[in-house]
């Protein structure tokens, strides 16, 4: 089997007639099946059905579309967030990166700071006053004035940048492996990490992240799964299953629609919003648990 969850996908083309959701919980049963013959075989196997035994099943959800609201088709989203009534994003590609502040419900770009053409923007965060941003490969971070998008700072990591969040006592950033690192928000050092699992599948290419409600949502690269995390044992709690949502999508823009990321939460009013690179429409939309 597999040792990650982008090997599981490219199978489920074979299972025809299938969907995602029942593909995992077959592959979850003839894991533990497999375990279990194996306890005949030799005794260090039990260590790990401890393990197995111990992580938490998944829970799976679909989603409802509630409402659509138009998006940039030239942004390649890489960080979203719902802040005091507004959109924050921030948009990657060489030449093309940009910090924004995007109104909700007509998608207008209400500010915007253009980086230097030699960054390749990536997810961001807002902490207090100030939004925290990350490029690529360029193992640098930037910090600007919440309000007019001044750089106030900058910092650096040994890392790629994917993803950031924050639980509001520390930054969470994404590298595209299975790690989610801790980072110290005056200092900016790593102070931990947690390594992602289903149960013992590492999970690895976590793209952009959200906290909710104390949990980690994180797209995965080239996919169309967002993984609920727990932030203090890295387990996988549920998987979000947004298959069929790019296809609502004009098909007349360019470029054409690229892969979904792109997550934001309003948590007063409790409304969920995804988005993709490229895309021309912002979804918010209700979890619907699969039974």
């Amino acid at each position: 089997m597999s040792q990650n969850l982008s090997g599981i996908q490219d199978l489920t083309g074979l299972f025809a007639g299938r969907t995602r959701m029942n593909f995992m919980h077959i592959m979850h049963k003839k894991t533990l099946i497999l375990i279990s013959s194996l306890l005949l075989i030799s005794p260090i196997i039990i260590l790990f059905w401890d393990n197995v035994a111990q992580g938490q099943t998944p829970r799976y959800y679909h989603y409802r579309v509630i409402n659509t609201y138009p998006h940039d088709h030239k942004a390649f989203t890489q960080g979203l967030i719902y802040h005091d009534g507004v959109l924050y994003e921030s948009t990657g590609k060489w030449g093309q990166s940009s910090l924004r502040q995007v109104d909700l419900k007509t998608g207008e770009i209400l500010q915007i700071y253009h980086l230097p053409r030699r960054y390749f923007a990536e997810g961001m965060t807002i902490w207090q006053n100030k939004i925290i941003q990350l490029t690529w490969r360029s193992k640098i971070g930037f910090v600007y004035n919440l309000k007019n998008f001044e750089p106030l700072t900058h910092f650096t990591y040994p890392t790629e940048g994917w993803g950031m969040t924050n639980d509001g006592e520390k930054l969470i950033m994404s590298d595209g492996t299975d790690k989610l690192y801790f980072l110290n928000v005056k200092t900016f050092e790593t102070i931990g990490f947690i390594q992602v699992r289903d149960q013992n599948i590492p999970i690895t290419k976590l793209n952009e992240l959200e906290y909710i409600e104390g949990e980690i949502f994180a797209n995965v690269w080239k996919s169309d799964l967002i993984a609920r995390i727990s932030p203090q044992t890295g387990q996988v709690l549920g998987w979000i299953d947004l298959n069929g949502l790019k296809s609502l999508l004009p098909k007349t823009t360019h470029p054409k629609p690229n892969v979904l990321n792109g997550i934001a939460y309003d948590k007063i009013g409790q409304r969920l919003f995804v988005t993709g690179k490229f895309w021309s429409q912002l979804f918010e939309i209700q979890l619907v648990p699969v039974r």
